[in-house]
Parts: structure tokens; C-alpha cells; sequence
């Protein structure tokens, strides 16, 4: 029910673009967050938007680099990524949480099968 793309091989400074799609449910009630997996690590919390598109969290290691937003006509989700480094090269996943935001994975209800980024340096 949840589509993600945009990812690929992208130098090291570049500025692709995920995006996430519904189909199936409307999530514009939805809280909707993004996620990265490195390969031996935890998967982890990179941003995440209101059902609104109002409010908006980062992780500290995204925070003026990445933006996150939502066209809820769409049923899409974005996260736009600048200034990649190859610390940035992860499966990236896009999920929506029924409840609100959250930073922690286990309280998403759907996710997105993920988009591979890897940054080359």
C-alpha cells in the first residue's frame, strides 16, 4: 500500500528526491515518517510530517539537508535529500502511522518496501 522511489546510485553532494505513494487507503490522516537501514545496522528514524504537513521532525544527522513534505491530493509523500555523503547510503522506507509521529519504528502501522540510496564518494 505504500510505493517508495526515487532512490539509485547518487555522487557524494547530490539531490535526489523519495517519494511515497498510497494506494489502496487514503493516508492524509496519517502521520507519515521516513526511515533508513545501513547494511548491519538498526533501521533508523530520519524524519517524519504531520498529517497536515505543518509539523515536521529530523534527526540531527539530516537536519538542513533533508526536508520532508507531503501533497495529501497525491496521497504522496516526500523527502527531498541534499548534500548527500556516502553515510547517507541505506534502504530507505516511507511508513504511516495511524496515531500520529513517531521517531521509533515500531509504532508505524504501513510500510513502504523501500528504495536503495547509495552514495558514492
Amino acid at each position: 500500500q505504500l510505493q517508495a522511489s526515487g532512490g539509485g546510485l547518487v555522487q557524494a553532494g547530490g539531490s535526489p528526491r523519495l517519494s511515497c505513494t498510497a494506494s489502496g487507503r487514503t493516508f492524509s490522516s496519517y502521520g507519515m515518517g521516513w526511515f533508513r537501514q545501513a547494511p548491519g545496522k538498526d533501521r533508523e528514524f530520519v524524519a517524519a510530517i504531520s498529517w497536515s504537513g505543518v509539523n515536521t521532525w529530523y534527526t540531527d544527522s539530516v537536519k538542513g539537508r533533508f526536508t520532508i513534505s507531503r501533497d495529501n491530493a497525491k496521497n504522496t509523500v516526500y523527502l527531498q535529500m541534499n548534500s548527500l555523503k556516502p553515510d547517507d547510503t541505506a534502504v530507505y522506507y516511507c511508513a504511516a502511522d495511524f496515531r500520529g509521529v513517531a521517531t521509533i519504528p515500531g509504532e508505524y502501522d504501513y510500510w513502504g518496501q523501500g528504495t536503495q540510496v547509495t552514495v558514492s564518494s
